[in-house]
C-alpha cells in the first residue's frame, strides 16, 4: 500500500514538473540581466523596464483589455439568459439546440477561426476589434452556459417557489432569488470568459484587421524576430494576471466566496 502510495506521489510530481517547470524557469529568467536565456548573470529588472516603455505592446495590452471585458459582460449576460431559458423552459428541441451550443467546447479553434473569417469576409465585414469581439463573444457563451448549467442544477427551486407563493413576480423573483443565488456562477463565467479572451490566439489571428492587433499576436510577432527577455517578462505579467484569475474562477465555484 506504502510503495503504491509512493508511485502515486512520484508519479503526480513527474506530472506537475513536466508541467510548470517551463513557466518557472521563464519567470527566473525574466530577471536575468543577460540577453540570452541559456546564461544566468545576475538579478536585473531592466528587461520590465524596457517592457513598460514599449508603446506598441501596450497599445496591444489594451485592445486585449477592452476585447476581454466587452466579451466578459456581453458572453455572461448572453450565456445567462440562455442557460435559464434552457434549464426553466419547455422548449421544442432544447436537446439539439443545447447540443448545438455546446458545439464550439469540442471544435478545434482554428476551425472557428476559419469559419468566422469566412463569413465577415461574405458579409462584408472589415476586420477590426469589433470582429475580434464577435468571434470571441461566440464561443465564451458555450462556457458560460456550461458553468451556468452546473449552477441551476444544484439550486433548490423551492426558494423561487416559495417567492412566488408569497406574491412575488417573475421579474422580482429573478431579481431578488435567482439571481443573487446564481451569482457566484455569473461571477465565475465572467471571470472564464475574460481569461479565455485575453488569452485566446487563434480565434484573434484570424479576425484581427489592422491596427487590431492583440497582446497574443503582439507575442508572436516578438517571437518571430528573437526570444527576448522583454517577452519572458511580459509572459510572467500574464502567468501572474491569469493565475489571478483561475484562483478566483476555482474558489467561485467551489463556493468559498
Amino acid at each position: 500500500m506504502k510503495r503504491g502510495s509512493g508511485l502515486l506521489r512520484l508519479h503526480a510530481a513527474l506530472v506537475y514538473g513536466f508541467l510548470y517547470l517551463p513557466i518557472f524557469l521563464l519567470v527566473i529568467l525574466s530577471f536575468n540581466s543577460s540577453r540570452t536565456s541559456a546564461v544566468w548573470k545576475g538579478f536585473t529588472l531592466d528587461w520590465y523596464v524596457r517592457l513598460f516603455q514599449n508603446r506598441l505592446l501596450w497599445e496591444a495590452v489594451k485592445n486585449s483589455l477592452i476585447i476581454a471585458a466587452a466579451t466578459a459582460v456581453i458572453a455572461t449576460a448572453l450565456g445567462t439568459a440562455a442557460a435559464l431559458a434552457l434549464h426553466r423552459r419547455h422548449i421544442p428541441g432544447r436537446v439539439w439546440i443545447e447540443g448545438l451550443l455546446y458545439v464550439p467546447l469540442v471544435l478545434p479553434d482554428i476551425v472557428l477561426g476559419v469559419g468566422a473569417l469566412v463569413l465577415f469576409t461574405a458579409l462584408g465585414i472589415s476586420l477590426g476589434l469589433g470582429t475580434i469581439l464577435a468571434a470571441h463573444v461566440g464561443t465564451s457563451i458555450s462556457y458560460v452556459v456550461l458553468v451556468l448549467r452546473a449552477r441551476l442544477s444544484d439550486m433548490d427551486e423551492r426558494l423561487e417557489e416559495a417567492a412566488r407563493d408569497l406574491g412575488a413576480t417573475p421579474w422580482q423573483t429573478l431579481r431578488y432569488v435567482t439571481l443573487p443565488l446564481l451569482m457566484p456562477a455569473i461571477v465565475a463565467a465572467i471571470l472564464l470568459s475574460f481569461t479565455l479572451s485575453l488569452d485566446d490566439f487563434i480565434l484573434s489571428f484570424f479576425t484581427a484587421g489592422p491596427g487590431a492587433t492583440t497582446l497574443p499576436l503582439r507575442v508572436y510577432g516578438m517571437m518571430k524576430t528573437g526570444l527576448t527577455p522583454e517577452v519572458n517578462a511580459l509572459s510572467t505579467i500574464m502567468v501572474l494576471v491569469t493565475g489571478i484569475a483561475t484562483t478566483l474562477y476555482l474558489r467561485l465555484t467551489e463556493n468559498r466566496i
